[in-house]
């Protein structure tokens, strides 16, 4: 036996001895890419150090598609002629030893790479005339494994290599609160490298950040549960729950705010909980639950901090919020492809619609398919938007088969993830829901903006909830503002038509100019009634296809098979022509969602029922009319009123409210 042998796995599979050369295996082996014979390891050949030997089988092992580990040694150093031969094997040799299991310890199961390889390289110690060196006694360079391609090697973990440089950089980054995919985007850029092409990856960084630690997290939770009492203290309507472990730490800790459980009870019924981030100066994972107003703009409703991202972690989170929320889950969920995030959400939120965050998912795209795709991955992306926006789950399936074939994706991993979650992501499989809007791009990078904001600034642990409520007060005041000038500006009418006169007035600005732009394109399309109340649409260019729409004027309902306005709460170009066909001058009241009214076109009825209230609420109405008309005149007026009307607004948020009256519109909004 060998000294110093300490790997029984490699024992099994891997047996060399003196008489080891560069002979070949048995044919079933694989041999490794041909390179240049001055750059081939021989018998005989020599270094000055072992280590040079390494580096020299490293780099060779590189360029043929694998890589190396130290295996075995014979002698040691200081002991009798001290250290005398050495192993150097690939990664893929020997074989994974079985453990024995163990009940209490939960089992990580990860597939071994390791294949009983024999691949290897032996050097020997030698005296030259007195001067020690190294000679190559034994090669071998059989795989019975595939090789990797250039594009592929760089992934393994012995060629993954952090700098220095790079280390203070990325430890920089983290004080600044920026996430690890932002940490790697500015890098490449930095570097001028292509998305995906850093010698490290996401993994490493956060390995990396693991390991760093700037402050006492212990002292800070104490410090954070204490500043929440505090709010608690000030604002009885501030909301948070918490969990401590068996040592009486802090495990999980969940809040929101009063305006925020306000602004839920009537946008609450779409939400995305991102779980993509965290706070990387505490290594802790950060979700945040977000949805968008009447307006189109970002609305915050609550923030979680895990210890760990498990289906327990996840499943509480869901819960606390669930309690802040008077128990009311949202129709439509969306998240990142988080496993245990979707096994907590199936038990938590049952009737609820879980689905794949779009822009969560194209975020990756670089990491994952540029290296493999090189010049086609532009190409390759906008075919894949193609069929994403698609709206025939038949169309879509045959279309990623093309697709897949076409550029060669047969055995990516990733793609077979995506494919096998389409349900979860794919709009054909997503349009009889509503989500708000949140999966278009211009929504996407709204959310996006309004998170970075709570993690543009990360000092102490305790102080975030306060850096959180800042930014929310920030958001909700530049709202108002950006609401006030959405009002004060005048709608351009494009069409002349009454139901595009009825619906400006209804609608905010913002959920009008989505309806206008399909009542503009619905002109261009014809509608031929197949039956009583059946109706086929297509575009007049075109002389088949089109969709179905079916239109009852008695009960005045429309549905359309694109599915719009299920989708989205907007109604289609389809529908709209019908309507218009039909003699129908004003868009029915259940086809204008309350969630994307004007807060002064609701109906009284539904903000209070009492009749006093009534008559205030419409003498505010007047007020507030009148406020705006005399603002606009000048640039100073408005400025003066936009300031004033914040800090009115400050004031009346700190009076007490019930939120019954608010339930009340929030139910009866999602009945019509």
């Amino acid at each position: 036996m060998l000294e110093g042998y300490d790997d029984p796995s490699d024992q099994r599979s891997l047996s060399l001895d003196d008489t080891s050369s560069t002979e070949e295996s048995p044919g079933d082996s694989r041999l490794s890419l041909e390179t240049s014979n001055d750059a081939i390891p021989y018998i005989g050949q020599r270094f000055v150090t072992h280590d040079a030997a390494y580096e020299f089988y490293s780099e060779f092992a590189k360029r043929c598609g694998f890589s190396i580990r130290r295996h075995r040694t014979e002698g040691k150093d200081g002991v009798g002629k001290g250290l005398t031969r050495r192993y150097f094997v690939c990664h893929r040799a020997g074989n994974t030893p079985i453990k024995a299991s163990n009940e209490t310890k939960p089992q990580r199961n990860r597939k071994s790479s390791r294949c009983g390889c024999q691949a290897y390289l032996r050097i020997s110690k030698t005296m030259d005339m007195g001067v020690p060196e190294w000679r190559v006694t034994g090669f071998g360079n059989h795989h019975n494994h595939d090789l990797l391609e250039p594009n592929q090697v760089r992934f393994l973990p012995a060629y993954r290599t952090i700098s220095e440089t790079d280390k203070n950089r990325i430890f920089m980054f983290a004080k600044t609160g920026i996430s690890v995919q932002q940490m790697m985007r500015l890098m490449e850029l930095e570097k001028c490298v292509e998305p995906g092409y850093l010698p490290f990856t996401e993994k490493d960084v956060r390995n990396l950040l693991q390991s760093f630690r700037k402050v006492d997290q212990d002292e800070d939770s104490i410090d954070l549960l204490r500043m929440c009492k505090n709010i608690k203290d000030k604002d009885l309507n501030f909301r948070y729950e918490f969990t401590l472990d068996a040592n009486n730490r802090l495990e999980n800790i969940a809040w929101s705010y009063a305006s925020s459980v306000q602004a839920y009870e009537v946008f609450g019924d779409a939400i995305v909980f991102d779980t993509t981030h965290r706070l990387t100066a505490f290594d802790l994972p950060l979700g945040i639950w977000v949805g968008v107003n009447n307006y189109g703009m970002p609305c915050f409703f609550g923030c979680v901090l895990l210890r760990e991202e498990n289906v327990r972690s996840f499943s509480w989170a869901l819960k606390a919020f669930l309690g802040f929320m008077n128990r009311r889950a949202p129709r439509t969920i969306l998240t990142d492809q988080n496993v245990c995030l979707k096994d907590a959400i199936a038990i938590e939120m049952p009737s609820t619609k879980h689905a794949h965050c779009i822009w969560m998912i194209v975020a990756k795209f670089p990491s994952w398919f540029n290296a493999v795709l090189g010049e086609r991955y532009n190409e390759w992306k906008v075919e894949f938007f193609r069929l994403y926006i698609l709206e025939s789950i038949q169309d879509f399936e045959i279309g990623w088969r093309e697709m897949v074939n076409s550029f060669g994706l047969h055995t990516n991993r990733h793609i077979a993830n995506l494919f096998a979650s389409r349900t979860l992501w794919a709009l054909p499989y997503l349009r009889s829901h509503f989500f708000a809007g949140m999966t278009w791009t211009g929504q996407s990078k709204a959310i996006n903006a309004f998170i970075q904001r709570f993690l543009s600034a990360q000092t102490r642990l305790a102080h975030f909830v306060e850096q959180v409520a800042v930014a929310v007060d920030f958001k909700d005041q530049a709202g108002e503002q950006q609401t006030m000038q959405q009002n004060l500006q005048n709608i351009s009418l494009k069409t002349g038509a009454p139901m595009e006169s009825h619906a400006a007035t209804i609608l905010t600005p913002y959920a009008f100019s989505k309806l206008q732009d399909e009542l503009v394109i619905a002109a261009h399309y014809a509608s031929f009634q197949m039956e009583e109340g059946r109706y086929l649409v297509r575009h007049h260019t075109k002389i088949d296809g089109g969709r179905e729409v079916i239109w009852d004027p008695r009960d005045e309902v429309v549905t359309c098979s694109c599915l719009q306005f299920e989708f989205s709460g907007i109604l289609c170009r389809h529908a709209l022509r019908v309507l218009s066909t039909g003699n129908c001058f004003q868009i029915p009241d259940q086809y204008l969602p309350i969630r994307w009214c004007r807060v002064n076109a609701l109906p009284t009825k539904l903000i209070q029922s009492t009749s006093e209230h009534a008559e205030r609420v419409q003498h505010l109405q007047s007020m507030v009319s009148a406020l705006i008309t005399e603002s606009a005149k000048t640039k100073e007026r408005l400025d003066y009123a936009s300031e004033e009307i914040c800090a009115l607004l400050s004031r009346i948020r700190e009076q007490p409210i019930s939120t019954q009256g608010t339930r009340d519109i929030a139910h009866k909004s999602r009945s019509r």
